[in-house]
């Protein structure tokens, strides 16, 4: 089996016996393992120099792929992956973890599920952003959310939203997020969003302090194609696909719309979505029950 490994911002004290016994692990299995340069950083091993991965590499011939660290991580993992939709493994060596579900503990007991090809696929939409200029080196596609915020310290901004040519709204407020299914649980939810089940096939439009009070996020087909345009005191505005980040300008042309390829994502048995919302989410633990 053919695996690819991606991490990030490890504290190298913490995690290196983690990392070893993982390792140790997968080659027990007899996995050829192909792993990030980002990765790579937080070991000392030249075993993997000659399989190392980076954005634009093809990686469409591995089998799975294991994400180590928060959601940020598995979102980070995404963008490797792509359209070949190798199936990902979330571990949680980070905080929350909505995406990266399975805990550090539980990993050994995950990888003897998924080399025993007990899983399942949980499919996840994306967004698709089109733009000019194009945006984000290529990478216009996204799991969580397409936010456009205004900059710094500056005031609020307009965000005028199109849906398929029909005028939805002009947001005046700190920005605008529309968001997957799977984002409901991210920023949109912290502004006063609602929770989607992840075969929802919708958008949250989700508005970011708005001026006016009674303006609230609205769900949306994801059929639909948004387009935007943004004016503000200041020229420059904040755009983001999930954790990257680009400055623009008010004559940049901006349309989202579903991607056609999905995130397919491992669930282990045991594992459901309505599992991680009452976990992550402390539902039921109010002591007066």
């Amino acid at each position: 089996m053919r695996i690819g490994i991606h991490g990030r911002d490890f504290q190298e004290k913490k995690s290196s016996r983690f990392l070893e016994r993982l390792l140790d692990r997968l080659d027990h299995y007899g996995a050829e393992l192909h792993v990030s340069s980002k990765f790579l950083k937080h070991f000392k091993s030249d075993k993997f120099k000659s399989r190392v991965f980076d954005h634009g590499h093809n990686l469409k011939n591995l089998d799975l792929f294991i994400s180590l660290g928060g959601d940020g991580t598995l979102l980070e993992s995404v963008t490797y992956v792509g359209k070949n939709e190798t199936p990902i493994l979330g571990v949680n060596t980070g905080r929350l973890g909505f995406l990266a579900t399975t805990g550090r503990e539980e990993t050994e007991e995950a990888l003897d599920y998924l080399l025993a090809g007990n899983y399942t696929i949980e499919e996840r939409s994306m967004l698709k952003l089109v733009s000019d200029p194009k945006l984000f080196g290529g990478l216009n596609f996204g799991l969580n959310d397409f936010t456009i915020m205004k900059k710094d310290t500056s005031s609020m901004i307009t965000v005028h939203v199109y849906v398929d040519g029909e005028l939805l709204n002009s947001y005046w407020a700190d920005g605008v997020i529309v968001s997957t299914p799977t984002g409901s649980t991210g920023y949109s939810l912290s502004c006063g969003g609602p929770l989607l089940f992840p075969e929802s096939e919708s958008f949250i439009v989700t508005p970011v302090s708005p001026h006016n009070l009674t303006v609230r996020p609205i769900v949306l087909s994801d059929k639909s194609e948004l387009t935007f345009r943004i004016e503000g005191r200041s020229k420059k505005f904040l755009v983001s696909l999930d954790s990257r980040f680009e400055t623009v300008d008010e004559t940049v042309k901006l349309k989202l719309k579903k991607e056609r390829f999905k995130a397919h994502l491992v669930q282990l048995p045991g594992q459901h979505y309505f599992k991680t919302l009452r976990q992550k989410l402390n539902w039921g633990l109010d002591l007066r029950n």
